[in-house]
């Protein structure tokens, strides 16, 4: 990853990168499952998009849990159309390095994948995530329908009371939107870690599990 200075706040419509009406390449098969990457989604299954800092490590963590069928790493929450890697990493384009998980709701919830998510990242650090720093490593949920919205702030909430109990002053600054599009990142961190298993991973949670509350079952 990138680790030179980068904008500490968001562009605007004005600033942002102008991007390309285009899709840049990337894969056509998930590196690790064999599935079609960029495929319709399965019927009765969902889509949940997360961003944790660096995508890389980010996607192992989702590719590994039961019930997901495939996932796929890419840019949202930005202006800018169809940007490039490098252009997400000068901090011109506001879109964050996400995961977009394709899941099986009868095999794994949503509610379950926001604990994989909050407890693998460190949701209050703002615009970095340890040592990467910029506003592409945000900690970022955007969501695909009302119920997921509704169980993404009540965990964050229900998870910042955890993380008060247990001596973190900080408060969450987790972004939760609804989804408007992800742009797919380039073939080569598609799958990045299992391609590359020495690879560089700056996922590190708090160590501060996340309760799962009776009313959190989508």
């Amino acid at each position: 990853m990138l680790f030179s200075k980068k904008p500490a706040t968001l562009p605007d419509a004005e600033s942002a990168l102008p991007g390309r009406s285009s899709p840049i390449p990337t894969a056509s098969t998930h590196y690790v499952f064999g599935r079609d990457l960029q495929g319709p989604v399965p019927d009765g299954y969902e889509t949940a998009v997360f961003g944790m800092g660096c995508f890389w490590g980010a996607e192992r963590k989702f590719w590994q849990q039961e019930g997901v069928w495939v996932t796929r790493v890419g840019y949202a929450g930005g202006i800018t159309p169809n940007p490039t890697y490098e252009e997400v990493c000068s901090g011109g384009t506001g879109h964050t390095e996400i995961v977009e998980v394709i899941f099986n709701p009868e095999e794994v919830s949503f509610a379950e994948l926001m604990k994989l998510f909050l407890e693998n990242h460190d949701p209050t650090q703002g615009m970095r995530q340890g040592n990467d720093i910029g506003t592409q490593y945000r900690s970022a949920v955007y969501t695909t329908s009302d119920a997921q919205a509704e169980t993404a702030h009540e965990m964050i909430a229900a998870y910042e009371k955890a993380l008060a109990a247990s001596g973190h002053a900080a408060q969450i600054t987790t972004e939760v939107k609804p989804l408007d599009k992800v742009y797919l990142a380039e073939d080569y961190h598609q799958q990045y870690l299992a391609k590359n298993p020495n690879g560089y991973c700056g996922i590190g949670g708090t160590g501060v599990s996340c309760p799962m509350g009776l009313g959190v079952t989508s």
